[in-house]
């Protein structure tokens, strides 16, 4: 019995050390090396802080560009998904009346033109960017509600739509709150995020 004993409280004795002590050290260390030093990336408007650029946050006002839908309602300390399947009567229920309010305030757009993404939850329930296509079809929106042309907006979505990383891997997105942000010091308003 000593045999089996004192090896395997050794090992664990091992495995303490290293998964909860040096691993979670490599993990901070590596955290400070990210934007934000591992504490999200804060967006800052005259010296104010109006958000994070890494959790997404909702819009709703048709002057703005809206954020994807959240499950979580946008509270980081929520995170999650919806946890209801493609089938689920629930879930369906939420998909149409997202895609209803989207095409109530975005009237030239066909339900068929609707990106998914802003329609449905995404998997953490606090997704901060967008397809630049999903941002691009609520120019005709933003434009109207701000009375700036259409192709001043197309083009600074143009200018902060980041591509792949590396230019290899993941899709090209978007940031809604830096994207807002943007919009509210090219128009001189209230700052995205108050």
């Amino acid at each position: 019995m000593k045999k089996y004993i004192l090896p395997a409280l050794k090992l664990t004795l091992v495995l303490v050390v290293l998964c909860a002590g040096i691993y979670p050290l490599f993990i901070a260390a590596v955290g400070r090396l990210a934007p934000g030093q591992g504490g999200g990336e804060k967006v800052v408007v005259n010296g104010k802080v109006v958000g994070y650029a890494n959790i997404g946050q909702k819009f709703t006002d048709d002057k703005y560009f809206w954020s994807r839908p959240s499950a979580a309602g946008y509270n980081a300390a929520n995170s999650a998904g919806s946890n209801k399947g493609p089938s689920n009567p629930d879930y369906l229920k939420d998909v149409q009346a997202h895609i209803d309010t989207f095409l109530a305030h975005n009237p030239g757009v066909d339900k068929k033109d609707i990106p998914a993404e802003l329609v449905t939850y995404s998997g953490s329930g606090l997704d901060p960017n967008l397809s630049p296509a999903a941002a691009q079809i609520q120019v005709a929106r933003v434009a109207a509600a701000r009375h700036i042309s259409p192709d001043k907006l197309k083009a600074l979505v143009d200018r902060y739509t980041e591509g792949p990383l590396l230019g290899l891997f993941g899709p090209s997105k978007v940031n809604v709150l830096r994207l807002n942000v943007a919009l509210d010091g090219m128009a001189g308003g209230k700052t995205a995020g108050q």
